[in-house]
């Protein structure tokens, strides 16, 4: 006898379990999409290669609060010293402790994010975005 143990193969570890975990019964064979239809329509490809498809939201003065809680398409990569990272934790749990706001580290980014840029651009150059910007 070996002492391998027996594991299960790829097969068995990624097969849909969709039938099995399903506590509605099925009301017909095709199942309703999830999107509407207007916006599970296929675009036309674009003769463009690399551009982007999508229409920019454009953010005036009256819709400047942050999105939230949502699903987020665009991304990047902030690069945080321990401190900082300390900071935005302490922060954190300070909202949730103190004041019962329970929000993720990405929620206060994006908060804080909207509160700068709006400061920028009321206050132009005596805001507070550009005086810790020539203090650098």
């Amino acid at each position: 006898m070996t002492r391998r143990a027996n594991l299960p193969g790829a097969d068995e570890l990624f097969r849909s379990t969709a039938p099995a975990l399903s506590a509605v019964p099925a009301q017909s064979e095709t199942p309703a999409p999830l999107v509407p239809p207007a916006i599970a329509t296929p675009k036309a490809p674009s003769s463009k290669k690399g551009v982007r498809t999508i229409a920019r939201r454009r953010v005036t003065t009256v819709d400047r609060s942050p999105s939230g809680r949502e699903r987020h398409d665009e991304k990047i990569t902030v690069y945080l010293s321990p401190d900082e990272l300390f900071e935005l934790d302490q922060a954190r749990l300070q909202l949730r402790g103190d004041l019962g706001l329970a929000v993720d580290r990405g929620r206060i980014v994006r908060e804080s994010i909207a509160v700068i840029i709006a400061d920028l651009e009321a206050k132009g150059d005596q805001s507070i975005l550009a005086r810790r910007l020539r203090g650098l």
